[in-house]
C-alpha cells in the first residue's frame, strides 16, 4: 500500500519562496510518476507540475512555469516542489499525486492518479 504525506506549507508574503515535500511509503518509488496539484475550497483541483519516473522530464502549468520547480530524489523516496516568487493566486492546498501506470497524456487530469496525500496549505498574503 502506498502512502503519501505532504509537508512544507505555510503562510508567507508575496514574493517569498517555499519548498514542499512529498514523502512516499511503499514499494517501488522509482516506478511511480508524480505530480503536484492544488485546490481552493469549492474549486476543482488543478494541475501544477509533474515529474517522470527517473526525473529526466518535468512539466508545468503555464501559471507556475519559470517560478516553480518539481524534482524527486529516488534514493530518499521524496518529491519536491520549490516555489519561488509566490503570488497571491498561488494560495491553495497543495496535493501530491502518484500513479504506477499513468498515461502521460493524462498527467494533468486528477482522475489519472491512483494515490493522493492529505495536502499541505500554502497561503500567500500581500
Amino acid at each position: 500500500q502506498v502512502l503519501l504525506v505532504e509537508s512544507g506549507g505555510g503562510s508567507v508574503q508575496a514574493g517569498s519562496s517555499l519548498m514542499l515535500s512529498c514523502s512516499f511509503s511503499g514499494r517501488s518509488f522509482s516506478s511511480y510518476f508524480f505530480a503536484w496539484f492544488r485546490q481552493n475550497r469549492g474549486l476543482a483541483r488543478e494541475f501544477v507540475a509533474a515529474v517522470t519516473r527517473n526525473g529526466d522530464k518535468t512539466y508545468y502549468a503555464d501559471s507556475v512555469k519559470c517560478r516553480f520547480t518539481v524534482s524527486r530524489d529516488n534514493a530518499r523516496s521524496l518529491v519536491y516542489l520549490q516555489m519561488n516568487s509566490l503570488k497571491l493566486e498561488d494560495t491553495a492546498r497543495y496535493y501530491c499525486g502518484a500513479d504506477f501506470s499513468i498515461d502521460q497524456a493524462r498527467m494533468t487530469v486528477r482522475e489519472a492518479y491512483e494515490t493522493w496525500g492529505q495536502g499541505t496549505q500554502v497561503t500567500v498574503s500581500s
